[in-house]
Order: C-alpha cells, then sequence, then structure tokens
C-alpha cells in the first residue's frame, strides 16, 4: 500500500488536488479543474489513481462528483501524506 500511496502522490496535478482537499473541506471535481487548469476528464483520472490508492473518498451530486481525503486514514499513510504535502519553498 505504501507504494501505491507514494506512487498516486508523485505527479504534480495529483499533489496539487491534495494540497487543496487537505484543507479538510470536500471539493466539487469543477472546482479541482478550475484550480488546477485541468480537463475534466484529466482531473477524473487523477482523482480515480487518488481513490484507488485509498487516500480520497467521492459522493457524486446531481452530474459532479465531490472529493474530500479519507478521514480514516491509517496514521503512517496520513504521516506519507503530510510529508508529501510540506511547501518545498525554503527547503
Amino acid at each position: 500500500m505504501v507504494l501505491t500511496v507514494l506512487s498516486a502522490l508523485a505527479e504534480p496535478t495529483r499533489l496539487a488536488a491534495m494540497r487543496i482537499l487537505d484543507d479538510g473541506g470536500e471539493h466539487c471535481v469543477c472546482d479541482l479543474m478550475r484550480r488546477l487548469d485541468a480537463t475534466q476528464s484529466r482531473m477524473s483520472r487523477h482523482m480515480q489513481i487518488l481513490k484507488q490508492a485509498g487516500l480520497v473518498s467521492d459522493r457524486r451530486d446531481a452530474q459532479w462528483v465531490r472529493y474530500r481525503l479519507r478521514p480514516d486514514l491509517p496514521p503512517h499513510v496520513r504521516a506519507l501524506v503530510t510529508a508529501a504535502l510540506v511547501d518545498e519553498v525554503g527547503v
């Protein structure tokens, strides 16, 4: 599972999406598309990979899907996510 998580977080668009979701809220794929300048198909593909890695959960809302970080991430996975989300500026 650790390798799957690291692989999912290694892609810049997915990492950026995780930074957005790290605010604890639920975000519509349309919001992620706008903020990350991505097409719907590209964003959906990235979010599916994050979901398969067990990092996010989703909820259908009419025509859109809303994503959020899974609140029940195991501590070691949460530690990986936290480390990956550290801003690299000033490092």
